[in-house]
């Protein structure tokens, strides 16, 4: 069920742009419960597009129609009977959602294109790994978008947090210049309801109507129920159990002193190329996100990765602090210093990062220390340390890496509950600063903020 939740999504630039320029299919996916159907008909129906929409599990009819079409004719034709709806060529896009429930569509879409008459959206959850081969086929014919959870920077919305108050923190961010007091002190007290809230739309929507922590986390119990489905309803029989055994466990393990994923576990004595296959599936749908570790701070940091070394954290840290319960978020939103935030820290700046492109890794050596996060940044190797208490400025692996001569580290960020300040190539900032850490990071799309 859809939610009909008034923000504005970054992705809606990339969707119009589509609708006003690109004669190639769309295909736009990512995690259960990420709003991906609603948007993509607000973005056709404010673009004042014909459209036509199909649900591939709410109307399977239609998988037979496109796995019998002998040809497009053929499928426009079946296609115009079962909708009301009618069909122009030239004029009219189709809307596919759903399609894990028909993945050979994208086979065919190179001969749907070619054929010049219609425009279609494809939309779709990235179920595992029998889906990893979508972004890359058929090349030419398919433009292909991710929605991910919202974000800190469009969570603002739903506090009114105009744009002039975000270019100031921009500025802040950039210049490296304090925030006012004021301001850091509100963003720290909304930021502490985003790891309560988390970015998934319905509880969202279910935060904004009802501010009822525990229907929010009755829809976060609801989504991940979902996702546990996905599990049984696509994968085989010997590995469900598994599935959900390594999702389940994953707030635990972030619990250990270095949060890295343990196999042991899952089952002593259990080899991970035995249950490989079961990570992939679970990065690849997206409810999951894997830091890998590196075994040398240096570009590409791909060169040097151990896959079988990683952390494991949750899509979405509303989902996480859920499950750790009533009293940890309660714990969160009224500042208890006795609660170690780390874990729910770490998995924010996971997801920050992740959805604005990085992959992700992390350093450790014996030697050195660990590093929380190493990135790949302008070209750069930026090491990134997260810190919820109050000896933020204590960071020794840091320390130790930077002053390595041959890793050529010229900054690293410390995100931390305090205000911007430098020390040398050292930048402490706030941890909701996160959001503006990107690629090419002086362009931002522009989030104009709905009012209710």
């Amino acid at each position: 069920m859809e939610v009909q939740l008034m923000l504005n999504r970054k992705i809606e630039k990339d969707i119009k742009h589509w609708i006003q320029n690109s004669d190639k299919a769309l295909l736009i996916y990512g995690v259960r419960q990420s709003g991906k159907t609603y948007i993509i008909r607000k973005c056709l129906k404010d673009a004042d597009c014909d459209f036509v929409e199909f649900n591939l599990i709410e109307q399977p009819d239609i998988v037979q129609i496109l796995d019998g079409a002998t040809s497009i004719d053929d499928m426009i034709l079946k296609l115009s009977l079962y909708t009301s709806q009618r069909i122009t060529p030239g004029k009219t896009i189709f809307f596919f959602d759903e399609i894990q429930r028909y993945k050979e569509i994208v086979t065919k879409i190179k001969f749907l294109v070619e054929d010049k008459r219609f425009r279609y959206i494809l939309s779709g959850s990235l179920l595992g790994v029998e889906l990893v081969n979508l972004k890359s086929a058929p090349v030419g014919y398919l433009q292909t978008l991710t929605l991910y959870p919202l974000d800190f920077e469009e969570f603002l919305q739903v506090f009114n947090v105009e744009n002039p108050v975000i270019e100031q923190l921009k500025d802040a961010y950039f210049s490296k210049k304090p925030v006012d007091e004021v301001i850091h002190k509100r963003l720290m007290e909304i930021f502490n309801l985003y790891l309560i809230i988390g970015g998934m739309p319905a509880a969202v929507e279910k935060y904004r109507t009802t501010g009822n922590i525990d229907d929010v986390m009755d829809e976060h119990r609801a989504i991940m129920e979902l996702y546990k489905l996905d599990f049984t309803q696509y994968e085989a029989e010997n590995r469900r159990l598994i599935l959900t055994h390594i999702y389940e466990l994953i707030p635990a393990e972030l619990n250990e002193k270095n949060k890295r994923f343990k196999i042991a576990d899952i089952r002593k004595n259990l080899r991970y190329d035995r249950i490989e296959d079961s990570f992939t599936w679970l990065w690849k749908a997206g409810v999951a996100l894997g830091v890998f570790n590196t075994s040398e701070p240096t570009v590409p940091l791909k060169l040097n990765e151990k896959s079988t070394l990683f952390k494991m954290f949750i899509s979405d840290v509303g989902l996480l602090t859920t499950v750790y319960g009533k009293s940890c978020k309660l714990k969160i939103i009224s500042n208890d210093t006795d609660l170690n935030k780390g874990a729910v820290y770490e998995n924010v700046v996971a997801q920050e990062l992740h959805a604005h492109g990085y992959p992700l890794y992390y350093y450790n050596s014996k030697k050195l220390g660990e590093l929380d996060f190493v990135v790949e940044h302008d070209g750069q190797i930026l090491p990134i340390e997260v810190k919820s208490g109050k000896d933020y400025t204590r960071h020794s692996a840091l320390d130790n890496v930077c002053a390595i001569p041959e890793y050529g580290i010229r900054q690293a960020f410390v995100f931390s509950n305090d205000n911007v300040k430098t020390d040398g190539n050292l930048v402490y900032y706030p941890i909701y600063m996160v959001m503006f850490l990107k690629e090419n990071s002086g362009e931002f799309p522009d989030i104009s903020v709905s009012r209710y």
